[in-house]
């Protein structure tokens, strides 16, 4: 793709960024066919291609309006076309810068600057949202319909292993993990300690930054960087073999650090660091169960690797594959192949690489579109008459089951059983 950007505007790094994406573009259309906007609206500005102009001419003319906000804002940044783009184009990057820009040269309404103030200010902080969310729970029969869905039953926390390996991992727990679905680092605590692996929870970290990234507060989300990273640093120079996520899209965040850091002379060498320790569960899972890799220290005996492969009893499940998991990490297909390797039976999900809907902020900026994408991918996870249907993302958790007849729960779950 051709463009014709102002010499001083290249002198901005993600201008500069954005202009060698554009110019990787080749036209082709093919991301048209997995993103799943288009799908339902059939519109080529709500697809990459059509976004991809919008951006193109926002950053040729310097301006930019309310239609071309719409349709970035439309995006769910599921990066679906990313998998499919066969000449590699980084869309995810190129749409935060866009949106970012956008902010800038098409203000939002008072109402609306107001609303995601009010989101930003609340959601990646746990203490804050469980304020919120107990308000909203006492409040739930007074609330819409749709409203009343999108609050978690509230569930309480078992106790986590105390353990004492020679192989020690770490955890982030996150802004709205430890409130919708608070078993998921225990159940994650206890697996990994039948493995012979300590997991911590490092005190003082909190949401990894991706809330206020795709809400073009990019300064915001740096900030929350720098204190994770701060607060995991001395447990990584004291041998931490790992920072393990149980939420994809927080890894994703995670391993985006050293990228998002790069310039920042004080912490650009210690980001890149961590985003080279970060590993999704799945990843640490596979290496021990599947592969059998022992790297240090205590390594699991056969017996209880064995214990794995029988849990699962040929029960049938439904794995709903993460957006942030299959094609922001490009681990499609780990999850399931461990599930596999305990025993579970998978059952066939339609158009497994489109989105559920969740993405974040998605499902209150964007309710209509997201519960419809949530609707359709519910039907497709149903149809083959699961017991269980399983995440990797606390997000499309939450989000399907907001709706779902089934039970929903996290994958490593269904490991965590004696």
């Amino acid at each position: 793709m051709q463009t014709t950007i102002s010499l001083q505007s290249l002198t901005h790094p993600d201008i500069a960024e954005a202009n060698d994406i554009l110019r990787s573009c080749v036209h082709c259309g093919f991301c048209t066919a997995t993103c799943p906007t288009y799908q339902l609206l059939g519109s080529e500005l709500d697809s990459p291609r059509g976004r991809i102009y919008l951006i193109k001419e926002m950053l040729e003319t310097e301006q930019a309006s309310a239609k071309t906000r719409l349709h970035l804002d439309r995006c769910l940044t599921c990066r679906s076309c990313e998998t499919t783009c066969p000449s590699g184009v980084r869309y995810g990057r190129l749409i935060d810068i866009g949106r970012e820009m956008v902010e800038e040269l098409a203000p939002r309404s008072l109402h609306q600057k107001m609303l995601r103030k009010a989101m930003l200010a609340v959601i990646p902080y746990t203490a804050r949202m469980a304020v919120v969310l107990g308000l909203a729970r006492a409040f739930r029969p007074l609330l819409p319909a749709e409203l009343k869905k999108k609050i978690p039953a509230k569930q309480t926390a078992t106790a986590a292993p105390v353990t004492s390996h020679a192989r020690c991992m770490l955890a982030l727990e996150g802004c709205v993990q430890p409130l919708g679905t608070p078993n998921t680092n225990v159940a994650a605590a206890r697996v990994l300690d039948r493995l012979g692996i300590s997991l911590v929870s490092v005190q003082n970290t909190g949401c990894c930054g991706a809330l206020n990234q795709h809400m073009s507060d990019s300064a915001g989300a740096r900030t929350m960087m720098r204190r994770n990273i701060d607060a995991w640093w001395p447990h990584v120079e004291n041998g931490a073999e790992a920072i393990v996520m149980t939420a994809s899209g927080c890894g994703l965040m995670v391993k985006d650090y050293g990228h998002a850091l790069k310039d920042d002379a004080a912490y650009a060498e210690k980001a890149a660091r961590i985003s080279a320790l970060t590993r999704d569960l799945s990843e640490i899972i596979s290496r021990e169960i599947i592969s059998g890799e022992i790297v240090s220290g205590e390594s699991p005996d056969s017996a209880r690797l064995e214990k794995f492969s029988r849990i699962g009893q040929g029960r049938r499940i439904a794995y709903h594959s993460s957006c942030t998991l299959q094609h922001g990490q490009k681990l499609g297909g780990t999850v399931e192949a461990i599930l596999r390797r305990c025993g579970y039976q998978l059952a066939p999900v339609a158009d497994s690489h489109l989105c559920c809907g969740a993405a974040g902020s998605y499902t209150l900026l964007q309710a209509k579109l997201s519960g419809q994408l949530r609707d359709n991918k519910l039907a497709a996870l149903q149809a083959g008459k699961p017991e269980l249907i399983v995440s990797a993302n606390v997000g499309c958790q939450m989000h399907l089951a907001s709706a779902s007849d089934v039970p929903v729960k996290h994958w490593i779950e269904l490991l965590d059983q004696n």
